[in-house]
């Protein structure tokens, strides 16, 4: 293995170490030991259900083709995935405000372990009812826990600040030391072991049973709206009202959207951006190396949330920003770096350079997560969080199923350029929602000085 690839992971790697270790009590929020006990909890069952996730991801598509498949079919397979998620995740998800978000929890976990094993059977149409009930889990993973999160965490009276302790430390463990264990640990089983390709799902199902049992025993039931009397279709007017009537929200959505359509383009795009040639790149140690600089992120994060003066809307523009710039590297590399056209051999310079690049928006990635979860738990109501948060999905999924489906359709450097105006255009929206965000914070400052006055005035009228 080249040395560039260990020197840019032990680079990222001792900043994450620096980081962490020179952490000060300005750095860090001053929290409960009743709250270090939910948040550990917490922590533990989210970590289990990301490994689950992360073990899976790598072979996916391997296994596929072991099976027989084309690339074609597999991108079928993968759409049908998406579209899942869009229709039935939707429907799914929204149950959790009505049904529970314990519930939805455990349905997650009985749900993603049905699709694990329908990876055992080399059947098309069987691996298709895997891939829809992996799309349902998707979206109860990214809307049940964060939901029974917020919704407990304010249940038990504890500081809204803590939470973005939980956010960030979930985010450090679940989307970067989980994830670079599991890729571990998943190439151990495969080709250590010899295990065969479907063991990481075997794995992965173990690792969401034992999460599942810690939820029956540990976790308390929450609701968002549990009125017998409204149906989904009333549960779904409530959330696009919602939407539709505040801003703040309209906008929380479409950041999210543009972000996340942005974030799994890169998923598909990185290795052909790499290996236009056919280039020998190490992939699971590339792959490591990302989750590494999404621990810096959620690292750098942490420290932004400790600080009650800076706000989330203010430094979140700059982090689209610097995100979009990340993603035009390719586009600029084309234009200015002279393509070899050698076929084969070792990581070209411009793939150096787009590295660099990718790994900056990892971390970007690593800051997102955290930062939004937090401008979610402040601006999406309660009784329909995880409605909304499914609704959010919606054009996401979309946008994925049409990049997958035109992904040979253009080239390389204009899907990245797209990413790059996407993320540019969140920028945009972003620094709108901080504006409404001041304006509002301004209005409200002023209307309690004036009846601070109004009090303090009477006993002198008397």
């Amino acid at each position: 293995m080249e040395v560039f690839y260990w020197m840019v992971f032990g680079g990222l790697a001792a900043v994450v170490a620096a980081l962490e270790l020179s952490k000060t009590s300005r750095d860090r929020v001053n929290t409960s030991s009743a709250f270090s006990s939910f948040k550990n909890n917490y922590l533990v069952v989210y970590s289990l259900m990301m490994a689950g996730d992360w073990l899976q991801g790598p072979y996916v598509y391997y296994l596929y083709s072991q099976y027989g498949f084309g690339k074609g079919d597999i991108g079928r397979l993968f759409i049908a995935g998406f579209g899942s998620s869009m229709l039935f995740g939707t429907i799914v998800g929204s149950l959790a405000d009505k049904q529970g978000r314990k519930r939805a929890s455990i349905t997650y976990c009985i749900t993603y372990i049905l699709s694990c094993a329908t990876k055992h059977s080399p059947e098309y149409k069987i691996l298709m009812v895997g891939r829809v009930l992996g799309g349902i889990a998707t979206s109860l993973l990214f809307s049940a826990f964060e939901s029974w999160l917020v919704a407990e965490h304010f249940k038990r009276g504890f500081d809204q600040q803590w939470l973005s302790v939980t956010f960030s430390q979930a985010i450090f463990l679940g989307n970067g030391l989980v994830a670079i264990v599991s890729g571990l640990f998943g190439n151990v089983l495969v080709d250590t072991l010899a295990l065969g390709p479907v063991a990481p799902f075997d794995a992965a199902a173990c690792f969401l049973a034992i999460g599942m049992a810690i939820i029956m025993s540990s976790w308390t039931e929450n609701y968002g709206d549990p009125s017998e009397n409204k149906d989904l279709l009333t549960q779904f007017k409530g959330a696009a009202v919602a939407i539709a009537s505040d801003e703040k929200i309209t906008l929380l959505g479409a950041i999210q959207s543009l972000f996340e359509g942005s974030m799994y383009t890169f998923v598909f795009l990185w290795t052909p951006a790499l290996s236009p040639n056919g280039e020998d790149i190490p992939h699971g140690f590339i792959f490591a190396t990302f989750m590494m600089a999404s621990m810096l992120g959620s690292s750098i994060a942490s420290r932004l949330m400790a600080r009650s003066s800076l706000k989330v809307e203010s430094y979140m523009q700059i982090v689209f920003l610097i995100s979009a710039a990340a993603l035009l590297l390719p586009v600029i590399t084309s234009f200015l770096v002279v393509p070899s056209g050698e076929k084969g051999g070792g990581i070209s310079f411009s793939g150096c350079i787009q590295l660099i690049g990718f790994c900056t928006f990892e971390a970007c990635v690593g800051i997102f997560w955290p930062s939004i979860m937090k401008m979610r738990s402040q601006y999406i109501p309660e009784e329909a969080r995880s409605t909304i948060m499914n609704f959010f999905r919606i054009p996401l999924n979309i946008f994925v199923c049409i990049v997958l489906y035109n992904v040979n359709a253009y080239p390389i450097v204009f899907m990245f350029g797209m990413c790059s105006v996407f993320l540019f255009v969140a920028s945009l929206l972003q620094k709108r929602l901080r504006f409404i965000t001041e304006s509002q914070r301004s209005r409200s400052q002023e209307w309690t000085a004036m009846k601070e006055t109004d009090s303090e005035a009477e006993p002198l009228n008397m």
